[in-house]
């Protein structure tokens, strides 16, 4: 992997960054000839949705296979955040909201509210949280959970300190200051990162777990766009954001020891390893997990979300139906796949296609 030093100079990615990943994505397709996707059974109208960044580079892939074979339908995606986008489907707002956490007990009941009835959590890919860094002269890094923990915290603050070191003997490390990212926003990614470093780092963590970041200091950035961006322009800079998001920067990543005493690679087979023992806690269609980030399998990558849809069951557009059916599908998970992101284990993917084809 190539050091931060010897990578092209980019003009930083904001809003426009998913866009130009799915014009990018399509140019590719279209020079390699792939033909639109086939079978999708088409529904019209215009379907609005919004809520997790972490998922937007997938759901605008879906979008652009969607509406390539549907030219009837209409298909917009707001990545505000998972918070955001639970909120303002909360309040009337959109046909789905993407999260990458399940609804809290705070936000179930004005979500039920809304639907005048039960709530349906759809999983639709997984995510691996990459921990990018740009440290000029370092292209790996090996970390354990208690070490990030005091990188987040603060009480590691030079990328030549003894603890770095002791994990990565022979990578020259300079004295540079670590400058953290982290979002500002509500963010399931910000949940997920937190949830893993409680439920792994022990003592090194006494933050919890939140969807808005808990600990003091750091540089705080709205969305994954802007963290990957401070991260790229920032010499020093680590933080954690949505593995697709690291692959399109060409930002190196950190391997972090698993449960099982390995540092794997970050790759679609060692996320979805992780996410093949999450429990099911939801009922009916209601496919919540629970992610044990303390998974001792051999090769399993430790830090993951899983990204939601959540909708009403009763109340559902046959678009929206129609679209989320191509999502769930071997298709649609390739798609997703193609942009960095693991599939779903086949097992969980069935389950999430018939609950689909139950709304």
């Amino acid at each position: 992997m190539n050091s931060p030093s010897s990578r092209r100079r980019r003009v930083p990615l904001r809003t426009a960054a998913a866009l130009a990943i799915l014009l990018s994505t399509a140019a590719c397709s279209a020079s390699r000839g792939e033909a639109a996707p086939a079978n999708i059974a088409c529904a019209s109208g215009s379907v609005k949705a919004q809520g997790s960044s972490a998922q937007t580079n997938a759901v605008n892939a879906w979008i652009k296979n969607y509406q390539v074979s549907c030219p009837d339908a209409t298909i917009a995606y707001d990545s505000a955040g998972s918070g955001a986008g639970v909120r303002a489907f909360a309040d009337g707002t959109g046909d789905f909201a993407g999260s990458d956490s399940a609804l809290t007990a705070e936000t179930l009941p004005g979500v039920t509210a809304r639907c005048g009835g039960p709530v349906v959590h759809l999983p639709m890919v997984v995510g691996p949280i990459a921990l990018a860094f740009n440290v000029a002269g370092v292209s790996s890094l090996l970390l354990t959970p208690a070490v990030i923990a005091q990188i987040f915290r603060g009480t590691i603050t030079t990328w030549n300190d003894k603890a770095i070191g002791a994990l990565n003997p022979g990578v020259l490390l300079p004295a540079t200051p670590i400058r953290t990212v982290h979002r500002s926003d509500s963010s399931g990614t910000t949940d997920n990162f937190t949830k893993f470093l409680a439920a792994t780092a022990g003592a090194d963590w006494q933050f919890g777990s939140d969807a808005n970041w808990p600990a003091p200091g750091g540089s705080a950035q709205k969305g994954s766009n802007r963290v990957v961006a401070a991260i790229e322009r920032t010499d020093g800079a680590i933080g954690y954001v949505e593995s697709s998001y690291a692959s399109f920067h060409n930002l190196p990543t950190a391997r972090v020891r698993n449960a099982a005493g390995q540092y794997p690679a970050l790759t679609d087979a060692a996320a979805a390893e992780m996410v093949a023992g999450a429990r099911v806690t939801g009922a009916g269609g209601d496919l919540q997990l629970a992610i044990d980030y303390r998974n001792a399998t051999p090769g399993a990558y430790p830090i993951v979300l899983v990204t939601y849809e959540i909708l009403c069951r009763a109340h559902t557009s046959a678009l929206a139906k129609s679209f989320l059916t191509y999502a769930s599908s071997p298709a649609g998970q390739q798609a997703a796949t193609d942009l960095g992101y693991a599939p779903l284990p086949e097992g969980l993917r069935t389950k999430v296609a018939a609950a689909v084809a139950a709304l």
